[in-house]
């Protein structure tokens, strides 16, 4: 570095790390960190020990894609076991705490019968005193509620083991993260950071502004690299300015999965974030670089990974106002409050915590929650909404991945907001077992059938084409698939012609076009122009 000013280049990933598993929504909290721990990372790291050739197979196996299995083609298998052993020997409290929620679980299915569950209380495991209340569901079947923003304040919320890692991307090829720890190398760049920390925000606002060679030194001041590593993640070249919309009715632009850009002249408003870095590639989209300076609202529609995506999240933090979620946090151990998530990694933005049917008022218009179906498993988790838009005399309903089981749920909804012009519905209908994502936070094993009936599913052709005939809407756009190359590393999703989510959203689009309907499974790009 010898000029003065340098920005952050446009293809540096930025993989936010805990404990060198990348960050995704059940790591953050306490209790669910713990379960993950322990019922995950653990497993997989002594499966990789015991056998490393056989992970180095299944990664390259499609049919595996997704599963748990460590992807460092059999090596680095000492580094792996220096990680394991660092849990053991430095992280006893976790190890405590993921056996404690065990040991509770069982007591309240062997003891609580339906009389009083105060003497229960003394029996509490020691790592969970004083972080829970023992409750009975109105059929007497016992339960706990955990004070989650006690134990953020505990021993149990180790800001210390968040680290972020940089380094330049060429391509979309990226191996599923949910399964690998990721370990130094050296064209990465390991920032010892927390998420809370105002530096992360000073770095990523050098995409767009320029800063100092000295202040960026001083960033690294007690970090290890290379000159030739800082030249590949800073430049001197000013990236190209975001032209905002400056027209009079509504643009919408889709930044793959479930990420769209809602922009009018006087607000912008970006859903469930996640993006692809600049580089050179066959597939045409928008990317950080797309966005405007100021984003008015993110919504969230639900707390998946894909849809809640720190590594996105914390590169846009800084430039939020107002970011909009369901409302949650009951305290049970499947749902995590999603606003403390957010508040213990640094987000101070004004945050949102919409009901279904609650409105937030905007120029010329208002953003509605919409009930969210399905796609959990059957778990009780309340932290789940679509959203109704008018923005002007534009009407824009997302739904994302909700699964539109009874559909006379819409009807009673599209009886309070009447109709839309525009549906955006997630169609991936076969979605993972409910094991998949909520494994380690069940404590006794679920029976193989009826795991493989409760399946994370979107919704299908019949649910999703009652969805467009109930609002009366003019366009439908399938999205929220999975499909683009730049999520497989979170998604691993892979789809072929015969894929039940591609016969079904076929299904959907040919039955719009009989009917005079715009219709489309969005993938890569798009932008389309609202009239006013």
């Amino acid at each position: 570095m010898t000029n003065d000013h340098y920005y952050l280049r446009q293809n540096v990933q930025m993989e936010p790390l805990i404990d060198h598993w990348f960050a995704w929504p059940h790591l953050i909290p306490p209790a669910t960190w713990a379960r993950n721990v322990t019922e995950r990372h653990m497993k997989i790291m002594q499966a990789y020990m015991t056998a490393p050739e056989m992970h180095a197979a299944a990664v390259k196996n499609p049919q595996f894609m997704g599963g748990p299995f460590i992807d460092y083609d059999g090596q680095r298998v000492d580094e792996i076991r220096a990680l394991y052993d660092r849990i053991v020997q430095s992280q006893p409290y976790v190890l405590e705490l993921s056996a404690a929620i065990e040991q509770l679980d069982s007591m309240l299915r062997s003891q609580a019968r339906g009389f009083s569950l105060h003497a229960m209380y003394q029996k509490v495991p020691g790592p969970l005193r004083g972080f829970v209340e023992l409750v009975y569901d109105r059929n007497n079947n016992p339960s706990f509620r955990l004070f989650e923003p006690l134990l953020y304040k505990s021993k149990h919320y180790a800001s210390s083991l968040q680290t972020l890692m940089l380094s330049p991307i060429h391509s979309d090829n990226r191996p599923f993260i949910l399964s690998t720890p990721r370990l130094p190398d050296e064209r990465s760049l390991h920032l010892q950071l927390p998420f809370a920390d105002e530096r992360v925000d000073l770095l990523f606002r050098m995409k767009s502004d320029p800063c100092r060679a000295s202040r960026i030194r001083d960033l690294l001041s007690d970090q290890t690299y290379t000159e030739s590593l800082l030249d590949s993640l800073f430049t001197t070249e000013a990236p190209p300015r975001y032209e905002p919309y400056r027209g009079d009715g509504v643009r919408w632009r889709y930044f793959g999965h479930a990420c769209i850009l809602i922009e009018t002249r006087d607000i912008n408003i970006l859903v469930d974030p996640v993006l692809s870095y600049t580089y050179e590639s066959d597939i045409s989209r928008y990317t950080y670089a797309d966005l405007p300076e100021i984003i008015d609202y993110v919504l969230i529609t639900h707390n998946h990974q894909d849809h809640v995506l720190f590594e996105t999240m914390l590169q846009l933090r800084h430039k939020v106002k107002t970011i909009v979620i369901p409302r949650g946090g009951t305290g049970s151990l499947q749902d995590p409050s999603l606003k403390l998530i957010l508040r213990s990694t640094g987000f101070q933005n004004t945050i949102i915590e919409l009901s279904e049917l609650e409105k937030i008022d905007l120029p010329h218009g208002y953003i509605q929650g919409l009930p969210f179906l399905g796609e959990h498993g059957d778990l009780d988790i309340p932290t789940k909404l679509g959203y109704y838009l008018k923005l002007g005399q534009n009407r824009l309903v997302f739904v994302a991945d909700s699964c539109n089981i009874d559909p006379m749920i819409y009807e009673r909804v599209h009886e309070v907001t009447g109709d839309a012009d525009v549906l955006f519905v997630g169609m991936e209908c076969q979605g993972a077992p409910l094991s998949w994502l909520y494994g380690p936070l069940l404590t006794q094993r679920l029976e193989r059938r009826m795991d493989e009936t409760r399946r994370l599913n979107g919704s299908d052709f019949d649910q999703a084409w009652r969805l467009a005939e109930e609002f009366g809407v003019k366009e439908v756009y399938v999205y929220a698939m999975g499909q683009e190359p730049w999520i497989t590393h979170i998604s691993s999703m892979r789809y072929s012609d015969q894929s039940r989510p591609i016969v079904e959203s076929d299904k959907l689009l040919k039955r719009c076009a009989s009917m005079s309907i715009c219709a489309e499974r969005l993938f890569g790009e798009k932008e389309i122009l609202l009239s006013s």
